[in-house]
């Protein structure tokens, strides 16, 4: 019982220590009885008694019994725990270890960290990286545009690639500024290519109208304008970096932290999985300012599939 009680405890905001993730997660009980109460908050509805009525903990099993006609719940059926013979224990430690970098974290150190198989760490790895996806909502206000290019070089050339150059995956990133009353949210997509009919697509669905939108001087932002209130642009080929408001800082900033994490933690990620990299660090820069910990944060994504 003070198990369930720790692990119903209010968590406190700021910093969230290993030492905290122990207190409130000692064990698998502690982990079933939060998800037990984050998915029902309102109580556990029974199918057959067709209400909402007291259910109790089974002993033998991850599932909780109703009082009334023993109907059993599983809280982790539908989520990314489903099926899964790894102990809630060990995921919640994984979403922690992930949580409490700021960079990222391998499958080869979650393996090492949990005393996991690589390749169960590699499974839980990208299991908890799709809970980090966008919320969907558009940008507004000040926004800047700008592309990046991953991959390795071919011929030494640097930057956007040569025709046909097929190492490097474009990737389209759009960001907004922070104000006073708003901190600014990213999104970054992998995309096939980098035209003037894909940026437009991408200011259709993920930019307001009445937004202002800042880029570099490239050609497939020549009809942005039509698009969004005010287009605003900047000539770096001119060396020109920032002039006034005008400038793309912010989203190159983000590809900074972009490149330098995937070189440094990851090395290398495959075109194939690119997008789920860059989900997890558009989520961290999102939720940057949160006033909860990182790690629960993360806890809170866990989503229960419709029945």
């Amino acid at each position: 019982m003070s198990q369930i009680k720790e692990a119903n405890k209010k968590p406190k905001m700021g910093r969230f220590t290993f030492k905290d993730f122990e207190q409130m997660f000692p064990d698998d009980a502690a982990c079933l009885e939060w998800l037990r109460g984050y998915l029902y908050p309102d109580g556990i509805y029974c199918k057959l008694c067709k209400d909402v009525t007291k259910h109790h903990r089974v002993a033998s099993r991850p599932s909780y019994s109703c009082d009334h006609c023993g109907h059993h719940v599983h809280p982790t059926a539908g989520t990314i725990f489903h099926k899964s013979p790894t102990s809630l224990k060990t995921w919640f430690h994984a979403i922690y270890l992930m949580a409490s970098t700021r960079c990222g974290i391998s499958a080869k150190q979650i393996e090492r960290e949990t005393g996991v198989t690589y390749k169960t760490a590699w499974r839980m790895f990208n299991k908890i990286r799709s809970l980090l996806q966008d919320d969907g909502a558009p940008l507004s206000g000040s926004v800047e545009m700008d592309e990046m290019y991953y991959g390795g070089t071919s011929k030494g050339h640097r930057g956007r690639p040569m025709r046909g150059d097929k190492q490097k995956a474009p990737v389209i990133g759009i960001v907004e500024r922070s104000t006073k009353k708003r901190i600014g949210r990213v999104k970054a997509m992998a995309t096939p290519d980098v035209t003037s009919e894909r940026v437009l697509g991408l200011v259709r669905e993920h930019i307001l109208p009445e937004s202002t939108v800042f880029t570099d001087e490239y050609v497939i932002y020549d009809r942005v304008g039509i698009r969004v209130e005010e287009h605003k642009r900047i000539s770096h080929s001119a060396k020109v970096w920032v002039m006034g408001d005008v400038h793309t800082n912010t989203i190159e900033g983000f590809w900074s932290l972009v490149k330098r994490g995937i070189g440094g933690v990851y090395h290398q990620v495959s075109h194939k999985f690119l997008q789920k990299y860059l989900d997890e660090y558009s989520f961290r820069y999102n939720h940057r300012f949160d006033l909860e910990p990182m790690f629960l944060t993360f806890l809170r994504q866990i989503a229960k599939a419709e029945a």
